[in-house]
């Protein structure tokens, strides 16, 4: 695979990756910066804490979409050569990565992005839709019986390359696997604030009002 190939990929993913939908959104329609705002974050979940709940949905919609389309774009784009099913995989693979990457390290916000849960959904249901199925399904049982959405969201994010593996592993090399690894890894890091909180027993439960 030539250089300028895997340069246009990692520009593309990063970029669109890189779009703040919820700073856009809560800045458009509410006249304010959403950082400023509950965690901080520009992620769905903290969008909701605006008391805007169409633009928490509007957010995780479309932030599943930015990661999403740049690993369907790779994997359905014919200008895009690849010796085999398996590295087509694994360029798409690394479109997801960098992606990631854009959400949470966003150049119009100074860098300072979101976590990655939604994006990596969007990543992770481009690439291997039925590991996914699995990451939701233990995800929705985490938060269903714990109240914690951080803690459902770092273990799906966990599960899911595994699953992936388990499931669809023909179409997973070692490098493409490496990088899913790295993006669940770049999700659960992300959320090493609410580990601290889940830890001493202080991170709050969905649903419950904060103090």
């Amino acid at each position: 695979m030539s250089y300028p190939i895997l340069i246009a990929i990692a520009v593309c993913s990063y970029l669109i990756g890189s779009i703040p939908f919820g700073y856009i959104l809560v800045r458009i329609f509410q006249g304010i910066d959403v950082r400023s705002i509950g965690s901080g974050n520009i992620g769905a979940t903290n969008v909701a804490r605006t008391g805007g709940k169409g633009l928490a949905f509007a957010t995780l919609v479309l932030d599943i979409f930015k990661g999403w389309l740049p690993v369907f774009l790779v994997l359905n784009l014919p200008g895009i050569p690849a010796s085999s099913p398996a590295q087509l995989h694994t360029l798409a693979t690394f479109a997801a990565l960098i992606a990631v990457l854009g959400h949470m390290f966003p150049v119009w916000l100074g860098f300072k992005g979101g976590k990655g849960v939604a994006t990596g959904l969007g990543v992770f249901l481009a690439l291997a839709p039925k590991a996914v199925l699995v990451a939701v399904v233990l995800f929705l049982i985490v938060v269903v019986f714990t109240r914690y959405v951080s803690l459902g969201s770092m273990l799906a994010a966990a599960i899911f390359p595994p699953a992936a593996w388990w499931l669809e592993r023909e179409t997973f090399p070692p490098l493409a696997l490496a990088m899913c690894v790295a993006v669940a890894l770049l999700v659960i890091a992300r959320h090493h604030q609410n580990i601290g909180r889940l830890l001493a027993g202080t991170e709050n439960r969905f649903g419950a009002k904060k103090a």
